[in-house]
């Protein structure tokens, strides 16, 4: 017992010092590992690796990153002789969208045999090609003189409310005067009863409304986002689609709010305009009188004309977006919607318009040469 006690105290003398701690030599190391030092991660380094992890840490993106305070607008050229080019180009068609649309809003006001439903509806196109286009043009027009330029956060955000209010808008206004010209042509004998000024005030005010709940909920979803990092817009203007690219947040819900947008306004209400005009053309064919044949295509004209321009921009948007250059085809559908539309708009009524042109003769002619209040007879 006494050497067998021996043994295991002599086998304990190896493994254990007097202090009790393990002897260097009886821990052999073949593989050695070393620990570099530590070092800062790079900015860029912390952004992805917060992207790639955004659906699970929102939060913990937003207390990491930098909150963007403002974001910078693309511009059309760098080069200066383009710039100006671009610069003089935008500024004439603004002004001929203001000065053609309140000409527009002005003749029909002051003429009371154009009070009727469709220049109600008219005037309403005409006030909304005022806003849309005074909601980026101005803005534009001060990038290309400053050769590029940013927008505050504020600033995006409302471009955005009011852009979003006016396409909208202007897509179920297209749908209302559709539905008016074909209670004009298909139902003439009801039209004072089904477009009456109860009627057209309801409808005028349900398409303001809509659009208000439309653009508020997008706008509101948008601020609820995070933006931190790169706040490069590759765009001319702030929408929905380029500003999701920024956000570091999850935008699950801004995209299905989005996809449900565009089906409301831009399928359901391009169905429902092709639906008017289907039946509107098998009336007109059904005409036995050739005048009554032409006077009927000469009142649906100008709406016709205007809602291929106005649709063609949208389908070529966002039903054939074409491949990696859908970012540019983008940029040129917003000058059509936002610059060339609302200028090209009073052109089309008023020169295949006949009514129009005779008001805005009588107008031009009060400004010409009277003095005082200018009242135009029917």
């Amino acid at each position: 017992m006494v050497t067998g006690s021996a043994h295991l105290q002599q086998r304990a003398s190896r493994c254990v010092d007097p202090v009790g701690h393990a002897p260097h030599q009886e821990l052999p190391t073949p593989h050695t590992l070393s620990v570099p030092p530590h070092r800062p991660m790079p900015p860029w380094a912390g952004l992805a690796v917060s992207q790639r992890l955004q659906g699970l840490t929102p939060q913990m993106t937003a207390n990491n990153g930098t909150a963007v305070e403002e974001f910078v607008l693309q511009s059309f050229s760098e080069e200066p002789g383009p710039r100006i080019l671009f610069l003089a180009m935008f500024l004439l068609l603004y002004l001929g969208a203001l000065a053609g649309n309140a000409l527009i809003v002005t003749a029909i006001s002051l003429h009371p045999g154009l009070h009727t439903p469709m220049y109600f509806f008219l005037t309403n196109l005409a006030i909304l090609d005022i806003v849309c286009t005074s909601t980026v043009v101005p803005k534009l027009l001060e990038n290309l003189a400053l050769k590029g330029g940013t927008i505050t956060y504020q600033g995006c955000m409302t471009q955005l409310f009011f852009l979003t209010w006016c396409l909208g808008a202007e897509l179920l206004l297209l749908t209302v005067m559709a539905y008016d010209r074909y209670v004009a042509i298909c139902r003439p004998l009801h039209y004072s009863r089904l477009m009456g000024r109860p009627v057209c005030a309801l409808l005028a005010g349900s398409v303001w409304a809509i659009t208000v709940l439309n653009t508020s909920v997008h706008t509101g979803l948008m601020t609820r986002l995070t933006f931190c990092g790169h706040n490069q817009i590759q765009h001319f203007l702030c929408e929905i689609p380029t500003l999701l690219l920024l956000s570091c947040s999850p935008t699950t819900l801004n995209n299905v709010m989005m996809v449900l947008a565009d089906v409301y306004f831009g399928v359901v209400n391009f169905l429902l305009t092709l639906a008017s005009y289907a039946y509107i053309i098998a009336s007109i064919v059904r005409m036995r009188s050739a005048t009554g044949r032409q006077r009927a295509f000469s009142t649906c004209s100008s709406h016709l004309l205007v809602v291929t321009l106005y649709y063609s921009t949208v389908i070529y948007t966002y039903i054939l977006p074409g491949s990696g250059s859908s970012l540019e085809n983008g940029k040129v559908v917003a000058v059509l919607y936002t610059a060339v539309s609302p200028t090209l708009n009073p052109l089309i009524y008023s020169l295949r318009n006949k009514d129009v042109k005779v008001a805005l003769g009588k107008v031009f002619s009060c400004i010409r040469g009277r003095h005082g209040p200018c009242r135009l007879t029917g």
